[in-house]
């Protein structure tokens, strides 16, 4: 049994060092534990820090991606690296290491795919008032989004099985936390939890700039990833608000015409077909939607089926995020160029570990 810690990092040479020295390197249950790290095209020395501090691999961006595009590097990584379970933890020192033991455990045990680290938001003395809401709130919408009981679906401290992992697909190029819950919830991937510790801020999030800003990209997100998978829904119920205004003002229309005023509220007439024009149409684009999703699934199921095939004959894998490959067999040496020309990461090795 393999695990793979992986780690997306932005300029965390200072932070990176105390996060690798907190990961057991020896776990119950598990033969091998090795760290990758994610270097998102960093301005700083986080590759030399991560080499310098344990780190078994690294995927490195030759500039900055975003975190969605390093953790689905990352994950894609892991995969072609041979791992059974991966977790994902952050570079800022943010998550114990001693909790990973804990985090793994419903995996281990057959009881989840996907466990998610539970901070207890409201303990965090870090956190303000407001944040602590904006995180209930946020995981409470997802709840009734997804069908899924997560206390706290913005954390990235969570673990993947290796099925479930070969099963998720990242899209939204905000966060990749909103839409795994989500997705897991619509492929039926058994979804599981555990209260963790954090430790204290090291340093401001980069995520957002503003909390406004936050709340109207996790907005965006959480209704774009849940249209993607029921559609019809969606747009039934946009088409179904238009329907019912335009019968409302042709009652209304009607109401008036048969006590002999109608001549005066003709524009009712005019307002009540242009709202059921766009109700009707608002339906027809749910359905061809919903095609579109159910061609989207079949998709999925071969890009599924083809990860299997490719991992378990070692070959070279997917493409990357933006197209390109990865090389697995190139060591590192300091100083030299480690990534594509044409911009898509490669990972590379330690001194001495290449072909």
């Amino acid at each position: 049994m393999k695990l793979i810690v992986q780690i997306p990092c932005l300029n965390e040479e200072h932070t990176l060092p105390v996060t690798l020295a907190d990961i057991p390197r020896t776990i119950p249950n598990i033969d091998e534990v090795e760290v990758l790290v994610i270097d998102d095209g960093s301005a700083d020395a986080t590759l030399r820090a991560a080499y310098e501090h344990g780190a078994d691999h690294v995927v490195r961006f030759p500039r900055t991606k975003g975190l969605t595009r390093a953790f689905s590097a990352g994950i894609d990584a892991c995969l072609r690296l041979g791992a059974d379970i991966i977790v994902n933890t952050d570079g800022d020192h943010q998550y114990r290491g001693s909790d990973i033991p804990k985090l793994i455990g419903p995996i281990l045990d057959g009881t989840a795919e996907i466990v998610i680290g539970n901070r207890q938001v409201e303990r965090i003395q870090d956190f303000s008032w407001a944040k602590k809401k904006l995180q209930q709130v946020g995981s409470w919408a997802v709840r009734r989004v997804s069908g899924i009981d997560v206390p706290d679906v913005t954390s990235g401290f969570r673990a993947f099985s290796r099925e479930a992992a070969l099963q998720i697909n990242i899209v939204s190029p905000f966060s990749y936390t909103l839409e795994t819950v989500i997705q897991a919830a619509k492929k039926h991937i058994a979804v599981g939890h555990t209260k963790i510790k954090t430790n204290p801020k090291t340093r401001p999030s980069r995520l957002f700039r503003s909390i406004p800003e936050y709340i109207k990209r996790s907005l965006i997100t959480i209704i774009r990833v849940y249209t993607m998978f029921q559609p019809l829904r969606v747009f039934t119920g946009f088409g179904m608000v238009f329907l019912a205004a335009a019968l409302v003002l042709g009652a209304r229309f009607l109401y008036f015409y048969a006590y002999g005023s109608g001549q005066g509220h003709v524009q009712s007439v005019v307002l009540a077909g242009a709202l059921g024009v766009i109700g009707f149409l608002v339906l027809l684009i749910g359905l061809v939607a919903d095609l579109i999703s159910f061609n989207r699934k079949l998709i999925e199921e071969t890009l599924y089926r083809m990860r299997r095939v490719e991992l378990s004959i070692g070959s070279r894998g997917p493409a990357a995020p933006d197209g390109g490959g990865y090389s697995l067999s190139r060591p590192y040496h300091p100083g030299k160029e480690d990534f594509d020309p044409g911009g898509a990461p490669r990972i590379v090795h330690k001194e001495g570990e290449g072909e």
